[in-house]
């Protein structure tokens, strides 16, 4: 088997002294596993980084035999992002997410492009409300979708729209979140929306088996508390 294709660096880890198990979410192969020989050279190591695009080359035996491949360099992506903190962790935690919940070799051009999303929009000064909406998008294409319409009361005080959680009327939920034309949003909207779809994704979508995803989403929810 073989063919060409380009992805996203989702996953490198060592398999020898010069070579590397990698994983891509591809184009057109969905998310593929293979070795890439003599990944250690100085040539390929400088952009084998997670998030980064990559033309691949890849070839196999047969379905059953992991494959290898052969790489060059399609864009750079996440080094632009090395000295934000910030932004770098959104891209660690995005790529953990698409690591652990897809499916080896099932064709999911949306997500594929959805990753070309999340980039652009990080390119922006004010990306936090799109990085959210982003995520939740990444849920309903992985097959869990959160309609916040369904469990909010609609409540007008002060001239002002507030939506509060069924049951609880001390629960806000940042209205963002409801209408994603909103623009007067708070950082404590953005904490509390972010709090809100980590919740979801804890109870609706992970087990006890994705500990990766826990831990750098927990990283990244440090740095939103801090805004």
């Amino acid at each position: 088997m073989k063919w060409q294709d380009k992805g996203y660096l989702i996953s490198l880890n060592k398999y020898n002294e010069n070579s590397s198990i990698a994983q891509f979410l591809t184009k057109n192969h969905g998310k593929t596993t293979g070795i890439i020989f003599g990944s250690s050279s100085k040539k390929i190591k400088n952009y084998l980084i997670i998030g980064n695009k990559i033309h691949l080359n890849y070839t196999s035996k047969n379905e059953n035999n992991i494959g290898n491949f052969k790489v060059e360099i399609d864009k750079f992506l996440t080094p632009i992002y090395f000295d934000d903190r910030f932004k770098l962790s959104c891209i660690i935690y995005s790529m953990d997410i698409v690591r652990n919940l897809t499916v080896d070799g099932q064709f999911n051009q949306n997500i594929y492009f959805h990753i070309d999303n999340l980039f652009n929009l990080i390119s922006k000064e004010n990306w936090l409300k799109d990085f959210i909406l982003w995520e939740l998008t990444l849920f309903k294409m992985l097959g869990y979708e959160v309609n916040f319409q369904t469990y909010v009361d609609k409540e007008l005080i002060n001239g002002k729209v507030i939506y509060k959680l069924k049951g609880d009327n001390k629960k806000e939920i940042p209205n963002f979140l409801i209408n994603k034309n909103e623009n007067k949003i708070s950082n404590n909207d953005i904490i509390s929306a972010f709090k809100i779809s980590g919740d979801f994704l804890e109870k609706s979508i992970l087990n006890a088996e994705n500990l990766e995803i826990i831990k750098s989403r927990n990283n990244l929810m440090l740095l939103f508390n801090k805004l």
